[in-house]
């Protein structure tokens, strides 16, 4: 659903001279690069090398921050919950920040870096 006027007008963490940086970039260099992982996941061809990595490990202290409207999270069922207990095998901390979507950091940015504080402290 579409955010309303209101919503639009009162909306903080992206203004108007920043959706504008945006636009002039999109407008001289496209947006492919940005849609490059929705054809690559989709496209058979790309499956093998995508499958590279498959089956590893992320063996490293981790952090996970993402926005708690954010679709990514509850894309695939049980994909966040793997992720937490067997992907990643020194996970720390995992945070769904309220009243943030898909752009957590901009959306809800003193959240999250106080969040990657407190990961970094952890270390």
């Amino acid at each position: 659903m579409m955010p309303s006027r209101a919503e639009i007008k009162a909306c903080k963490w992206f203004t108007d001279k920043e959706l504008q940086v945006y636009t002039d970039e999109y407008t001289r260099n496209g947006f492919q690069g940005g849609l490059q992982w929705y054809r690559c996941a989709e496209d058979p061809k790309y499956k093998p090398e995508l499958q590279t990595y498959s089956g590893r490990t992320i063996d490293v202290p981790s952090c996970f921050i993402a926005g708690a409207n954010d679709w990514g999270v509850y894309q695939h069922p049980g994909n966040f919950e793997k992720m937490q207990t067997t992907a990643c095998t020194r996970m720390l901390s995992v945070h769904l920040v309220e009243n943030a979507g898909h752009w957590v950091q901009q959306e809800q940015a003193e959240a999250t870096t106080r969040l990657l504080l407190d990961f970094i402290e952890k270390l």
